[in-house]
C-alpha cells in the first residue's frame, strides 16, 4: 500500500510540474476607442489579453442595469502559432453561445509596408474605399492585435487610422502575476458561418412586428358591421379596398430607430395606384376613444358621418380636418375627430408580379415585387401601446393587391434605459380618401379653396416641426400629376413655405412596371415626370420648422392652384401633415 501511495504521488508531482510548465504569464493591453460622431473623446476601450501565441480581444461591460433584447457579449480569441481566429457571442438573455472561425492570414487584403524606424513599422491599405493605417511596434516580444480580421502581422498594434483620423490607440500596458495555460475555450458554442451569424444577430437584436402578412386588398370583399375589433385580426372595409388590424407595439427607449416595410404585388390590378399606410389616431389613450369611435362608424357606415367641409362648389369633403363629427354634436364633452396620420404614401407600379409574363423587352428583367422602407421615429409615440394600423390601395378590381407590413425598430445603445421621448403628434389635415371605394370624395377642394386648420402651441414646445406629404393626380397631359404645381403654406395668413412636390427619376423604375404604356418614341408611360410620386415608390415627407411660433392658437393654410377638370377626368390633391411637438 504504502508503495502504491508513492506511486500516486510521483505521478501528482509530475502532472502538477507539467502544467506549471504549461502555465504562461499574461499581459494586458488596453486601447482607446475614438468615436468622432460625437465629441471625439474616449468612449469606449478595447482590452486584449495575451499570453503566449494567443490573444483574447473584449469590450468593456456595459453599465449596470437593464440590457436590450437580443444584446450579446462579444469576444474574440485568436492563435498566431495555429492560424485562427474565433469570434464568440454570448447572449445573456438564455446565455446561448455562438462560434464563427476563420483564419488569420487575409489573402484578399494587400498591404503596403513603411519602416518607420527600427523597431516600427506602418501597415496601409485600401477597404472600402477607405484608408486603413496600422501601426506595429516591435519592442516587445509579442504579437498583440485587437483587430486581428484584418490578418496576421508580427509586433503589438499601436494605433489604427483610418482616412487619417486615429480611432484606435494603445494606451496602456500590465504585466499581471497572473498565469495561464490556454486563453481559447475549449468549447466555443454552436459553430456558425459569418453570414448565418450576421444574420442571426440581426433577428436577435431588431425589435420587429408583423402587422400585415400576404394580405389581399381588392375590390369586393365582405364589409364586416363590427367596430370594437379584437387585437391581431385583419379586417377589410371600404368594399375590401382597406385593411385595418389592432395591435400592441412595446414602448421602446428613444435611442431606438423606427421604420416600416411594405411589399407589394399585383394579385389581379395592372395599374398604378395610390397606397397609404396609417395610424388612426386616439387609441393609445383610454379618454380620447371617440377619435377613432368617429373613423370606426364611417367605416362601419358611411364617410358622411365624419366632420366635412362644404366647398365654394357644394362639394363635400369628409374626413379631411379635425371636427365633431355629426354624431357626436350631442356630446359636449366629445372629443375632436382627428384625420388620420400617414406613415407613409406608397404608389404600386403597373402590374409587377401578376403580370411579369405578359410582356418581354430585352435588357429587362421583372421584380418580383415591390418594397418600400421608410424611418418613422418621429412619429414613434404614435406606434406605441395599442395602435390601430390600416392600409388602403385604391382599386376595383377583384384580384387587386396583396400587401405584407412589417415594424422594425434598431438600437443605438446597448442599454435599456427607458426613457419618454417628449415628443407629441397634432394631425392637421389627410386629403388622401382612403375610404374612397366606400364613398369619400377624392381631395378635389384647392380647385375652388385652400384647407385651413388651427392649432395650439403649448408653453413647453421648445421645437415644433410640420411633417407634410403631397401628391398631384390627374392622369392626361393637362392634369395635375404631370405638371408642377406650388404647394403654399401660410401661417396665421402669412405666407411662410413653398413646396413644389416633383419626381424626375421615375424611369429609374422601369424593372417594376411590366405592363406600363409604350409610346411611339421608346417612352414607358411609367418613365415619365410626375408631382411627387413615381409608379413603384414612396413619397417622401418634407419637414418644415415652425419653431419660432410662440404659445397660444395659430392657424394653418395650404394653397394649391389645382388645375380644372376636363370631359371624363378631373385633377385633384392628396396631402397629410401633421405637427411635431418637442
Amino acid at each position: 500500500m504504502q508503495r502504491i501511495f508513492l506511486i500516486f504521488s510521483l505521478i501528482a508531482l509530475l502532472t502538477a510540474s507539467l502544467h506549471a510548465q504549461g502555465q504562461q504569464p499574461l499581459t494586458r493591453y488596453t486601447y482607446f476607442n475614438y468615436d468622432y460622431d460625437s465629441d471625439h473623446t474616449d468612449t469606449a476601450k478595447t482590452i486584449v489579453e495575451q499570453a503566449a501565441t494567443q490573444i483574447f480581444v473584449h469590450g468593456e461591460a456595459p453599465a449596470e442595469g437593464d440590457l436590450i433584447p437580443g444584446y450579446a457579449e462579444e469576444l474574440t480569441y485568436a492563435d498566431y502559432q495555429n492560424d485562427s481566429i474565433f469570434f464568440l457571442y454570448r447572449y445573456t438573455a438564455d446565455s446561448s453561445l455562438y462560434c464563427v472561425g476563420s483564419t488569420m492570414n487575409r489573402s484578399d487584403i494587400q498591404w503596403d509596408t513603411q519602416q518607420v524606424d527600427s523597431k516600427t513599422i506602418r501597415y496601409v491599405t485600401s477597404i472600402n474605399s477607405n484608408r486603413i493605417e496600422l501601426l506595429f511596434s516591435a519592442k516587445e516580444k509579442a504579437n498583440v492585435n485587437p483587430l486581428p480580421y484584418y490578418g496576421k502581422f508580427q509586433g503589438v498594434l499601436t494605433q489604427m487610422v483610418r482616412n487619417g483620423m486615429v480611432l484606435l490607440e494603445l494606451a496602456k500596458t500590465e504585466k499581471t502575476k497572473k498565469k495561464v495555460n490556454e486563453l481559447i475555450p475549449s468549447y466555443k458554442g454552436i459553430r456558425k458561418t459569418s453570414r448565418e451569424m450576421s444574420n442571426l444577430r440581426r433577428d436577435k437584436m431588431i425589435i420587429t412586428t408583423h402587422v400585415f402578412e400576404n394580405e389581399q386588398i381588392c375590390w369586393g370583399k365582405e364589409k364586416p358591421t363590427i367596430t370594437d375589433i379584437p387585437f391581431d385580426t385583419t379586417l377589410h372595409y371600404a368594399g375590401g379596398t382597406l385593411i385595418l388590424k389592432r395591435i400592441k407595439l412595446p414602448k421602446l427607449p428613444s435611442h431606438y430607430q423606427t421604420f416600416v416595410e411594405l411589399r407589394q404585388r399585383s394579385n389581379g390590378d395592372a395599374y398604378d395606384r395610390t397606397g397609404s399606410l396609417f395610424i388612426i389616431p386616439g387609441a393609445q389613450n383610454p379618454i380620447d376613444k371617440a377619435l377613432h369611435a368617429s373613423f370606426m362608424d364611417a367605416l362601419v357606415g358611411h364617410p358622411d358621418s365624419l366632420p366635412t367641409l362644404v366647398g365654394k362648389d357644394g362639394s363635400r369633403y369628409q374626413g379631411i380636418v379635425p371636427g365633431i363629427s355629426p354624431m357626436q354634436q350631442h356630446h359636449l364633452s366629445s372629443a375632436f375627430y382627428q384625420p388620420p396620420v400617414e406613415l407613409m404614401r406608397f404608389f404600386t407600379p403597373f402590374g409587377v408580379g401578376k403580370f411579369n409574363d405578359r410582356v418581354h423587352i430585352d435588357g429587362l428583367e421583372w421584380e418580383d415585387e415591390t418594397f418600400y422602407k421608410q424611418e418613422v421615429t418621429d412619429l414613434k409615440t404614435l406606434l406605441e401601446g395599442e395602435v390601430w394600423i390600416g392600409c388602403f390601395i385604391g382599386n376595383y378590381d377583384g384580384g387587386g393587391h396583396t400587401v405584407s407590413v412589417d415594424i422594425k425598430s434598431y438600437p443605438n445603445d446597448y442599454r435599456w434605459h427607458y426613457e419618454n421621448s417628449g415628443s407629441r403628434i397634432t394631425p392637421l389635415f389627410n386629403t388622401c380618401n382612403v375610404l374612397e371605394m366606400a364613398g369619400q370624395n377624392y381631395g378635389r377642394i384647392f380647385g375652388t379653396d385652400s384647407i385651413t386648420v388651427a392649432f395650439n402651441v403649448a408653453e413647453d414646445d421648445t421645437t415644433l416641426t410640420l411633417r407634410y406629404i403631397s401628391t398631384g393626380h390627374g392622369g392626361w397631359g393637362g392634369g395635375d400629376e404631370f405638371n408642377p404645381k406650388e404647394n403654399a403654406i401660410f401661417i396665421d395668413g402669412e405666407k411662410r413655405f413653398s413646396h413644389t412636390p416633383w419626381r424626375c427619376d421615375c424611369a429609374r423604375y422601369r424593372e417594376w412596371n411590366p405592363v406600363s404604356g409604350n409610346f411611339w418614341n421608346g417612352i414607358s408611360s411609367s418613365d415619365l415626370s410626375r408631382s411627387g410620386w413615381c409608379p413603384g415608390t414612396a413619397t417622401q415627407p418634407v419637414y418644415f420648422d415652425l419653431s419660432d411660433l410662440k404659445p397660444g392658437l395659430h392657424t394653418i393654410t395650404i394653397a394649391i392652384p389645382q388645375g380644372k377638370p376636363m370631359e371624363g377626368g378631373f385633377s385633384h390633391w392628396n396631402i397629410s401633415g401633421c405637427l411635431i411637438h418637442n
